[in-house]
Formats: structure tokens, sequence, C-alpha cells
């Protein structure tokens, strides 16, 4: 029988839309919490030798999406006590949900739709998703995404919010989960 890892040794999956602030509050958690942080993207990028842009140019979505799923279910069944930044489309896959769920904390970054908007002019250029696409289109998309990030995963707002305090928020959360669970089941011998 397979032994899963306790909730404190397990990696915390950081989800949300592009540009929710994964890669950057996942680096804030990183030193807070003194693990390792990994960008599944830069991951990718790394191991591929090519951006992501490069990779959605020369070998399509459906092959990247493959990629992403190889290096996620890798990362999470392989590496303990991190912290990983999935890319914004990566939890859409069954397979990465359920390996994220069954080895880590997902934690959800949660924005608005005006919010997002907001950072667009920032992230447009090196978002092979959303080249081409009308600002409907980019909104549907926003929407889609969001309801499958609410599946089964904790979830922070970060509106309104700096990086810095998403991430002590996160902080906060674990270690109520980590001081509400114990790291491992008394004997029930031991009880009597």
């Amino acid at each position: 029988m397979e032994r899963l890892p306790a909730l404190r040794e397990r990696n915390i999956v950081l989800i949300g839309f592009m540009g929710s602030g994964k890669s950057t509050i996942g680096s804030l958690l990183s030193k807070k919490l003194y693990r390792d942080f990994i960008d599944v993207d830069t991951y990718i990028e790394e191991q591929q030798g090519m951006s992501i842009p490069d990779i959605f140019r020369k070998k399509g979505e459906e092959t990247f999406r493959e990629i992403e799923k190889e290096a996620t279910v890798h990362l999470s069944e392989k590496e303990r006590l991190k912290i990983l930044a999935l890319g914004g489309g990566a939890y859409g896959q069954p397979e990465i949900r359920e390996v994220c769920m069954k080895y880590g904390i997902v934690i959800l970054l949660n924005l608005s739709w005006e919010t997002w908007k907001e950072r667009l002019p920032d992230i447009q250029g090196n978002r092979p998703v959303l080249q081409n696409k009308t600002l409907e289109e980019m909104e549907a998309l926003f929407y889609e995404r969001k309801r499958i990030y609410a599946l089964n995963t904790l979830q922070i707002d970060t509106d309104g919010k700096s990086e810095e305090e998403a991430a002590d928020e996160i902080v906060h959360l674990l270690k109520l989960g980590w001081d509400w669970y114990p790291t491992h089941m008394p004997d029930e011998r031991s009880s009597r």
C-alpha cells in the first residue's frame, strides 16, 4: 500500500489564471516557509530547451499539454516539501488535478475579472493562449477555468492585496491546518 505524505510534507501547489501572481507569491512563500520553489513552466522550458511560446508555436498546444502533464505528475510524485506554481491551464487536466490533490495542498489564487483586465497589458505578449483572442473570448476562458480551479481547493482572494499580504495569508492558513491535523494518527492501543 502506497504511503501518502503527511500534511506537513506535502507540496504546496499554487493554481490560478495566468497573471494571478503564482510565480511571485510562490517565490515569497519559498522564503517564508524555507522550501524550494518550482515554477512548472520554467521547469518545462529548461527540460525542453525552449520557451513556452516556442513550444506552442513549434509543437502545438496539444503536445505542450502532454509535456505539462508529464512534468507536473513527475514533480508531484517525486518531490516533497516544495512549492509548485502550475501554468494557468494545467489544472484543467484531470490527471494533474488528481496528482496534485493526492500529493499536495492545492491553493487557488483567486482574482476578479476586473483585476485581471487591469493586468492584461503586462501579461498578454508572452501568453500563447491569449494570442488573437478578443476580450470576450478571454473572459469566457477566465470563467471556464475559474470553475475548474474551484474544484477541491483552498482559496485566497488576492484582489486589493499585495503579493506579500497574499503570501502571509497562505502561511496563516497552512499553519492553521498543520496545527489542526496531527502529523500522524495515534496508535489506538496506546489510548486505552
